[in-house]
């Protein structure tokens, strides 16, 4: 089994609170990090029936059946157990009694700021990282490659092929999960809608285009925005607020938490088929950031990242933001390097006043460089240093 980062940081919160929830897209290695983790406790699924019934029916009978140290999974269905589980941890008043996971993080975190608020840390877990896919021995040998199969565990452990995987994953996503948050009654619009979403990948989100080929409103386009933020599918990169120029993008851009889902809505069916798609960029682009996202979930922390642009097309593809100071990242799917990689982020850095040694390029060539503007990081040892990072 491949060990996962964000274990250091589950352990670390187990000591320290009595309860701890664990939170991500179905499917991305929740529950087996967390029986890893806690050989010694015992696992509860609330997806059983029985489980759920027993639960919802009787909930001071099951937390006296499970009074302590148990894995609880899918917690979120059944929202009343919160409030029982708060009473019972504040009474015996331990750390580690109990461990959380769900996949619905509307519905898990409505309940858990509710009534766990200052009893648990929430952590996030996100698919395999670039590192931890090294770390296992099963990274793809191309970043093309790496795209089209994306980083979802079952696709690596039971050998499955992206083309056989995603499309169940989708279906059971659609007919299960968005149902438990929202009563959609045209699924084949959601999915046209998912499937319009994974083509404007690190686009300029437009609502009122969206809208318009679904054929739906614009404020159910919001809401249905919302349903993928929250079960893991998709998520919005906030521009910078930093009015430098006065004249800023104000609008976010769309991103998937996994490129191999992507792919699948675009219906690419082989790593060479991303070589020539007109989405490559895209996809690179997004498999870089989410990099930068996994390396902050990792480590327990909320990503504190953005992109710039200006109303003359002036960008900067992201970011990030540490100890108050900013970083900037372009991100070429390029093989050869070209001094044009870093036009817009000397724009940023003349108005901002950063330095050169604040800038730099992901591309995917395999030289790393200093050049007057900023460095150039191959993607590879780039994403190797930020698994790294989550360690230090």
């Amino acid at each position: 089994m491949i060990e996962r980062i964000l274990k250091t940081k589950l352990l670390e919160m187990a000591a320290k609170y009595p309860i701890v929830t664990v939170t991500g897209p179905r499917q991305s290695g929740k529950s087996t990090l967390l029986k890893a983790s806690f050989p010694d406790y015992q696992y509860v699924s609330l997806e059983d029936p029985d489980m759920r019934l027993f639960a919802t029916d009787d909930p001071r009978g099951f937390l006296a059946t499970y009074p302590d140290k148990t894995i609880i999974d899918e917690v979120q269905r059944v929202p009343s157990l919160f409030s029982y589980i708060q009473t019972h941890s504040d009474k015996e008043n331990k750390e580690g009694m109990y461990m959380l996971a769900g996949s619905h993080n509307f519905l898990l975190m409505e309940n858990v700021n509710q009534s766990l608020a200052g009893r648990t840390a929430v952590l996030k877990l996100l698919p395999f990282s670039h590192h931890e896919m090294s770390l296992g021995n099963i990274l793809p040998t191309a970043v093309d490659e790496e795209i089209f199969k994306g980083a979802y565990p079952r696709i690596y452990d039971k050998d499955i092929a992206p083309v056989d995987y995603y499309p169940y994953y989708i279906q059971t996503y659609v007919e299960r999960d968005v149902r438990l948050m929202k009563n959609i009654g045209d699924l084949s619009k959601f999915i046209r809608f998912i499937k319009l979403c994974a083509g404007r990948i690190g686009q300029l989100l437009n609502l009122s285009s969206l809208a318009n080929e679904c054929g739906i409103a614009v404020s159910t386009i919001s809401t249905w925005i919302s349903i993928l933020e929250a079960s893991y599918i998709c998520y919005l990169l906030k521009p910078d607020h930093n009015n430098y120029a006065k004249r800023l993008v104000k609008t976010p851009k769309l991103y998937f938490y996994d490129t191999g889902l992507a792919c699948s809505l675009l219906d690419i069916r082989s790593p060479e088929q991303v070589s020539t798609h007109f989405l490559r960029g895209g996809l690179f682009e997004n498999l870089v950031i989410n990099e930068f996202i996994k390396e902050a979930y990792n480590k327990g922390e909320e990503p504190n990242l953005t992109f710039w642009r200006d109303s003359t097309g002036n960008e900067v593809d992201l970011l990030r933001t540490m100890e108050g100071k900013q970083y900037a990242y372009e991100i070429k799917s390029g093989a050869t390097y070209s001094s044009d990689f870093f036009k817009g982020i000397s724009k940023w850095a003349k108005l901002s006043g950063a330095t050169p040694e604040q800038c730099f390029a992901i591309y995917t060539g395999d030289k790393n460089m200093k050049t007057s503007q900023g460095e150039v990081f191959c993607f590879y040892q780039f994403a190797q240093t930020l698994g790294l990072k989550c360690k230090s």
